[in-house]
């Protein structure tokens, strides 16, 4: 049988492999290897490693990386000790493949310390931009560092193979995360609110604002204006979500539960909601807040508005419901979010589709991932010049 080896590091990137996770799980032809590190295994992000055992999947190994700190030299460090458990994990496992997601420092680490053994990676959602994070850098190293590629977009596909992957070893897709939004069934209104303990009778705001990682020095400033913007709509409960372990996101944290201390009644924080309960919450919102991945590309198959804030996404393809704000200013943001809940606005978004998929990108996945030929020709990579 093919091992694949899964690595998952975080509550949000899990939510988005659940359904290839589960594919290859009950596969009679595929054998499970789920790699879990990283925020998973930290308290303080929720030991979401639970959800996953939770849900019935074995875990192979894992990966202890995560340091008790979010300075430049602790995320480096955390890279390093990560590149060493991942040794040992492949040493063990001996995987056929490895497949990761996305653009964070644990999957760069993951895919490094896979390129010794010559194990062929997937990598999914690569040839997106985000032009104000770190992310952007480590998304296009792990590219280059992968031999098959699952894009969310035509777009997407076509930079991949700009920067001189073989076509025939690029795929468009679709995001997966949408996979979810088509076989959940989703939360109704009153057991959201009973299950999160959220007051009847007001709206529902999200907000999830994570570190922009090539700005220094930003995130107390960022959030300190944002928090300002949410005290001018008491009508609205936000559901506040935990920044990522990047550098300067225990701040990001510290200055919301402070916030919610002096406020209770406008809010709450959660370290983890896991996908049920985060998309329930996108089906009976009113608007989404913030600088997510997931403002982009989940939140066009639910019509909802969305205030995207800064450069954090700057260069991903968005639909008509994002309202992009350039800099993280109080006066800009209220503006955003007073257009963003107009019926005018809300009217605008009716006839919309979302441009990252039809909710079927996992079985497009797994289905590849059956019957992908292994061998020289996929470790051996050439360099594809596109014809000018």
């Amino acid at each position: 049988m093919r091992k694949i080896a899964v690595v998952t590091g975080t509550r949000a990137e899990y939510g988005l492999l659940y359904w290839i996770v589960k594919s290859i799980h009950e596969d009679p032809e595929l054998t499970l290897q789920l790699i879990v590190t990283c925020m998973h295994l930290s308290p303080e992000f929720g030991l979401t490693v639970q959800e996953i055992e939770k849900d019935g999947f074995p875990i192979a190994e894992r990966v202890e990386m995560l340091l008790s700190s979010d300075t430049e030299t602790a995320i480096a460090t955390s890279m390093g000790l990560g590149m060493i458990g991942f040794a040992k994990a492949y040493e063990h496992l001996m995987p056929d493949i490895i497949v990761v997601l996305g653009d964070r420092f644990e999957i760069h680490a993951a895919v490094s310390a896979a390129l010794p053994f010559r194990i062929p990676v997937a990598h999914i959602h690569g040839g997106e931009s985000t032009e104000g994070a770190i992310d952007e850098l480590m998304r296009h190293a792990i590219t280059k560092m992968s031999h098959i590629h699952f894009t969310a977009t035509e777009e997407y596909r076509k930079r991949v193979i700009q920067m001189g992957e073989l076509p025939e070893n690029v795929f468009c897709v679709g995001a997966p995360g949408l996979d979810h939004i088509h076989k959940l069934k989703l939360m109704d209104k009153e057991e959201l609110l009973s299950t999160l303990g959220i007051p009847y009778g007001r709206k529902i705001g999200i907000v999830t604002y994570h570190p922009v990682t090539l700005e220094k020095n930003t995130s107390e400033v960022h959030i300190s204006e944002l928090l300002k913007v949410v005290q001018k709509f008491p009508d609205i409960f936000w559901i506040f979500t935990m920044a990522n372990a990047d550098t300067s996101g225990r701040i990001i944290g510290r200055k919301i539960e402070d916030f919610l201390n002096k406020n209770p009644d406008r809010g709450k924080l959660f370290a983890s909601l896991g996908q049920l309960r985060y998309l329930s919450l996108m089906k009976h919102a009113s608007i989404v807040v913030g600088n997510s991945s997931s403002g982009i590309i989940e939140t066009p198959s639910f019509k909802l508005p969305v205030v995207n804030i800064g450069k954090r996404q700057l260069g991903r393809i968005r639909a008509i419901n994002v309202i992009d704000v350039p800099e993280c200013n109080e006066k800009y943001i209220t503006e955003a979010i007073h257009r963003a809940l107009s019926s005018e606005f809300k009217n605008s978004l009716k006839d919309m589709r979302n441009p990252y998929g039809d909710g079927n990108t996992s079985d497009r996945i797994v289905e590849k991932l059956k019957n992908l030929r292994l061998g020289e020709q996929l470790i051996k990579k050439k360099f594809y010049e596109i014809e000018r």
